[in-house]
């Protein structure tokens, strides 16, 4: 009998560390879209991926390469592909990092990515800095998943002049470190505000996220 999805939420939120959270969400993949969708009215990954889209079709560069932090079942790049065409923007690219081979899996079926490969969010990727374009990440920074400490590393694989969409869940924002991150970050001149808005997360439960849309500062003249 499937797990019902208060209990699995309640699980999935006090998760001990990396290899619990690979076993869950291996274990996961297969029904996460219509658990989540379905069940949640998950909408977080739509609202990032419009949000991508229009930042940088405000901002550029032409044909942006972007990389889904955290890329899951690969709604967000899905999102992010179908906002891009209705404003008409060409992608260079999305590449998808994961800690989950079973949610990567169902992410390839997709076929809106360029690359896709295990990673663990909680540690510095093996990725040059300065790789991306842009960065988008949802579902990702929340309880029992990635600490704040994720924006420092978001904004060193971002190009100076890139973007960085991100949700984190309202229950985790004040005591979960988030928002006194993102402050000290902005304080620090290490990203720059472009907006951070209290939204809708799971519509049908009544659950908000802020959605943080940043941009990595570029040098000065």
């Amino acid at each position: 009998m499937n797990e019902p999805i208060n209990v699995r939420l309640a699980r999935i939120y006090q998760l001990s560390g990396p290899e619990e959270a690979r076993r869950a969400y291996d274990e996961w993949a297969a029904s996460y879209d219509d658990d989540t969708l379905q069940d949640l009215g998950y909408i977080a990954p739509q609202l990032a991926g419009e949000q991508l889209a229009r930042a940088l079709l405000d901002l550029g560069p032409a044909r942006p390469v972007v990389l889904d932090a955290g890329c899951g079942t690969g709604l967000a790049g899905a999102e992010l592909t179908a906002a891009a065409a209705r404003l008409g923007l060409e992608l260079g690219g999305i590449d998808g990092v994961d800690l989950s081979p079973g949610m990567l899996e169902q992410a390839r079926r997709r076929g809106v990515y360029r690359s896709l490969s295990t990673g663990d969010l909680t540690r510095p990727l093996e990725l040059p800095g300065d790789s991306y374009d842009a960065l988008i990440c949802t579902g990702t920074l929340t309880g029992g998943h990635v600490g704040p400490a994720a924006f420092a590393e978001f904004i060193r694989l971002v190009r100076p002049g890139g973007v960085i969409v991100a949700s984190v869940h309202s229950a985790v924002w004040e005591d979960g470190g988030y928002r006194a991150e993102l402050d000290r970050l902005f304080a620090a001149g290490l990203a720059e505000r472009r907006s951070v808005e209290e939204r809708p997360y799971h519509v049908k439960g009544g659950i908000s996220c802020r959605l943080c849309v940043l941009r990595v500062p570029s040098p000065h003249a």
